[in-house]
């Protein structure tokens, strides 16, 4: 996608930018060829995904073709991403600007990606799908099967070593941090990963297993392992995990309150 919209976040990513450039001349180019020379946020994304996941087998500018394919066929991606570049500015700490996640956290990218790799499953073209996953998990420390179906307003910080598995379906503002998986619990076949309602908060290392379901506004703990449904705005934690309270707001996803009251 090349044309120009009213677009407030991206307009507010370009001025960021460069000041930026005036502030650490080194990074000028960088800067420049990842967000100044583009016309839309969904020009420089593209462009900076295929740099970090183009490789000899599926150069750069056929990742690129790839990814802009699917931003441009599929609206709701580019709706989403702006959500989850606002869920990182707003949750996380470290994040001082909208410009930081399309520039540098993985876990932003990983997930944007994701978004481009679920629309060629949805169209058929499993293979290349899974080729995409692979690359994916490779540079980024995050593997997210084609089919799991993520939501907008996503923050996955820090993000190494996230697993999501395939019929895992996550909803809208969910916050998770690094090492948590949404897997199976051996070989079963069918519907089998969790399914996580709008603004849970997954702390770090969290395991949640098999085809349950986490309510919208829970909070589970940190390397607490869930088996069982857990109701929604209510707090689990432990192993196995077992509901030892509630959160103190509506979507802890939002608040990023770890604490356990």
């Amino acid at each position: 996608m090349s044309q120009e919209t009213n677009d407030s976040i991206w307009e507010t990513i370009r001025a960021e930018v460069t000041e930026d450039t005036k502030k650490e001349p080194m990074l000028a180019s960088f800067l420049y060829a990842v967000v100044l020379n583009h016309k839309s946020l969904e020009d420089a994304l593209s462009f900076h995904l295929a740099s970090k996941l183009g490789s000899g087998t599926l150069p750069e500018a056929t990742f690129r073709d790839l990814i802009d394919e699917a931003f441009a066929n599929d609206a709701s991606i580019g709706e989403a991403l702006r959500a989850d570049i606002v869920a990182v500015r707003t949750r996380d700490p470290a994040c001082r600007t909208y410009s930081a996640p399309l520039l540098y956290f993985k876990g932003f990218h990983a997930v944007q990606a994701h978004r481009a790799a679920h629309y060629y499953w949805q169209h058929d073209r499993e293979p290349l799908a899974l080729f995409m996953q692979s690359r994916i998990s490779e540079v980024f420390s995050v593997d997210i099967h084609p089919a799991a179906r993520v939501g907008r307003g996503i923050l996955m910080d820090h993000a190494s070593g996230i697993v999501i598995g395939e019929t895992a379906a996550i909803g809208d503002n969910v916050s998770m941090l690094h090492h948590v998986t949404l897997g199976g619990t051996g070989k079963a076949t069918g519907d089998r990963h969790p399914k996580i309602g709008n603004g849970v908060l997954i702390s770090v290392g969290a395991s949640i297993l098999g085809n349950v379901h986490v309510g919208e506004g829970a909070k589970i703990a940190a390397h607490a392992v869930v088996l069982s449904d857990v109701p929604p705005h209510s707090t689990f934690a432990g192993v196995p995990a077992r509901m030892v309270g509630r959160p103190a707001a509506e979507q802890p996803a939002l608040e990023m309150d770890h604490r356990i009251t």
